[in-house]
Order: C-alpha cells, then structure tokens, then sequence
C-alpha cells in the first residue's frame, strides 16, 4: 500500500506543472525557514543535491548534443547563430547603458568594509580575454570536471565536425546517447520544486535579509536597472527583431527559466532548465543546443549592470567626477567584462576593479567595493543570473520566429 501511494505521488509530480510546483516549494520554504530554522537547515542538503545534479548533467548535456547537432547537420540547413550573438552583445550594451543612466539619476554611495583586499582580481581586459582563450584550448576532461563551458562547447563543435562523414551507427549512437541524457536532465528538473524549497528555506535560515537594509538605495538600484532591462529593454529589442508583441514570449522566459536561475544562482545549472523550455517552444534544436551555452557564457546583462552599478557607487561615494564620454567608455568596458564573467573565479564581481581603474579607483578601495557585493550577494546574485539565463531563451526564440512561422505561435498558446 505504501509502495503504491508513493509511485501515485511521484506520477502527479512528473506530469504536474512545474511552475506551480516551484512556487508552492517556495511558500513552504519561506514557512519552514520562519516556523523551524534548525529543520530549513536540514532541508538545504535538498537544494544542495537539486544545484549538484543540475551541475553535473549540464556539461555532459551540451557536450553530446552540440556534437550530435554539428554531426547530424546537413549542407544547406538553416541555423541563426549569428544573429543570436548579435542580440546578446546588443542586449549587455544596452543593460550597461540603462544602469549608468539609472546610477547618475538615482546615485547610491557605500559604506566602504575592511578585509577584502586579499581577493585577487583579473589584471586587466587583455587578462580576462586571455584566459577565455586559454579555456578554448582546455583538456576536455578537465573542461567536463570544471564546467568550462567554452572549453566544452570548442571540443563539441570539434568533434562534431569530424563526425559529419561518420556512419550511420556512429551518427545513431551519438543521437541516443544525446537523448538518453536528456531523459536524465529531464528527471533531474521534475525534482526543481523540492531544490528550490531546500535553496529558500537554508538561505533564509541561515542569513537572513537583517544585513541588507543598510544597502537598501543600492539594491533598488540595482534590482531596478535588472526590472527595467528586463521588462522595458529586452521586450524591446525582441520587437524590433519580430515585430510583434514580444511580452507572452518575455513572461514565459522570465516564468519558466528566470524563477529557477534566481533561486540556482547558477546559469551552468540552468543550461538543462533553458534547453528543455527551448525544446518546448518547438525551437531548431541545432540552433538552441549551441546558442543557450554560448549564452550561459557571453550573454550577461546582469552581469554589466553589476559591474557597473557597483562601480559608479565607488565613484560617487569617493566623489569622483564623471563625464559623458567616461560614462559611456564605462559601459563598453562593463560590457567586455560581462562577458568575460563566466571566465574568472568570482564572477562579475571580481570584475568590478577593472571599472574602477577608469577612474583611478586604488585596487584596495575597488577591492572593498567587491566585498560590498558579497555582502548584498543573496539578492544581486539571484536577481543577476535571473536575468542573464532567461534571456539566453529569449533571443535564441526571438532570432527563430523570424526564420520560422510556426514557431512564432508557440509562446502565446502557453
């Protein structure tokens, strides 16, 4: 009796809808974290398993389907890479823009904390850019151990390549081998809503939101150029692109992909959760399963309005004077920064320096501002790769529509 009242539970949540499920996790994680801290504690081996599993499927995940879709690709077929790529450079400008506009209308100043100057931080663009380069030509076991995206997707296409002219059986078994990991990163998301009650519930339990408030100016700022981008920016280009409502497809993005990388805090973790709903709006598969890692590696807006956010504040904090070539300079360089992010330990947050060095920031006040960023790091993180994995699906969609029409239904028949 007991065995068949738990495969009747976990048949209703394998076809259940995922979305309500994450969102009821939530409430109970929020409830568990207020009513029994110690048991929400606990609870957070459940999200540490749910991140794990999704980090440790995601690089295997890219690596046979990339090389099963550049070895099964045909002469002649159509993909939309290029002008995917197009929307992502476009798309982290655009985002660095918005938040040093948003900074000088609504300027927010620091209190500047000790002990962070023991961080080491890239030493430059050229530094940044060079160990990009250097993941390109990493090992590719090393590449799979660590979730080197660029190392993975760079062996991918290689191998894809040098299978074309493979047999049929070697082309079959790459194609079920792709597909046997995906029913894998399939099973693993149905578990989301458990993951996601055992992430709320442990980070409330343990940090709170008490040590926010005294940044309260900075984290509207800063969460308010990710709304605005998000909700004003991106729908924007999106229409230029389609020209049509771009906001089913933007809310479903944000629904379906943004809910789970905010409470992940990992675009590698979401690579799964964004080909899965790449695959439910009916997209080119060949397309997707290179422009979603790629994505997860150079398309981050959240990332620029981080780096420059944070930057900006030192800047007023120190009262620097900033003028219009300098601001737009800052942007160009929170962008390049942004989408070397993925490439340095730390993130967009060990990137803040080079920012700061445009305006002759010491690297041990610049270094302070990057503890600021931990400090405020429960929501900055979360909101930053919200944005940055959603609209991965976004302009992967956007650029399909336009080359498919049947495709372009999709979104508003969810």
């Amino acid at each position: 009796m007991h065995t068949q009242l738990t495969t009747t539970w976990l048949q209703r949540m394998m076809r259940g809808n995922i979305v309500k499920q994450i969102l009821a996790g939530l409430v109970l994680g929020i409830l568990l974290s207020w009513l029994s801290p110690d048991t929400a504690l606990a609870a957070g081996m459940l999200g540490t398993l749910f991140v794990g599993a999704l980090k440790a499927v995601a690089p295997v995940l890219v690596l046979f389907l990339v090389m099963a879709s550049v070895a099964n690709h045909r002469q002649g077929q159509k993909i939309s890479i290029r002008p995917i790529l197009l929307l992502y450079l476009i798309g982290t400008f655009s985002a660095a823009l918005t938040a040093v506009m948003v900074s000088f209308l609504f300027p927010s100043t620091l209190h500047l904390v000790a002990g962070a100057t023991d961080i080491v931080a890239p030493s430059g663009i050229i530094g940044v850019l060079e160990g990009l380069l250097m993941n390109i030509v990493a090992n590719p076991v090393d590449a799979l151990i660590k979730g080197n995206y660029i190392g993975i997707l760079a062996w991918a296409i290689g191998l894809g390549f040098a299978l074309r002219h493979s047999s049929d059986a070697s082309k079959s078994l790459l194609n079920d081998t792709s597909s046997a990991v995906a029913f894998m990163v399939r099973l693993v998301i149905r578990f989301a809503p458990l993951g996601i009650l055992g992430l709320v519930a442990s980070t409330l339990a343990t940090t709170g939101f008490g040590a926010l408030w005294g940044y309260a100016q900075l984290l509207l700022v800063l969460v308010g150029c990710m709304l605005l981008v998000a909700l004003v920016i991106n729908p924007l280009l999106v229409w230029v692109k389609i020209r049509r409502n771009p906001y089913p497809l933007v809310l479903l993005c944000l629904r379906e992909s943004g809910v789970t990388a905010f409470f992940t805090r990992s675009s590698a973790a979401n690579i799964p959760v964004n080909m899965a709903l790449c695959e439910k709006l009916g997209l080119d598969k060949d397309t997707y399963s290179v422009s979603i890692p790629l994505g997860a590696t150079v398309n981050m807006a959240g990332a620029a309005i981080t780096i420059t956010v944070l930057s900006l504040a030192a800047v007023h904090t120190l009262g620097v004077a900033v003028d219009i070539p300098t601001a737009v300079l800052l942007s160009i360089v929170a962008s390049l920064c942004a989408c070397g992010a993925s490439g340095v330990a730390g993130g967009s947050l060990l990137l803040i320096p080079l920012a700061c060095n445009l305006f002759g920031i010491s690297a041990d006040v610049a270094m302070q501002v990057v503890a600021v960023g931990f400090i405020i790091g429960v929501v900055q993180d979360s909101c930053e790769t919200a944005i940055n994995s959603s609209t991965d699906v976004l302009f992967t969609a956007a650029a399909c529509l336009t080359d498919n029409e049947r495709t372009s239904l999709m979104p508003l028949r969810d």
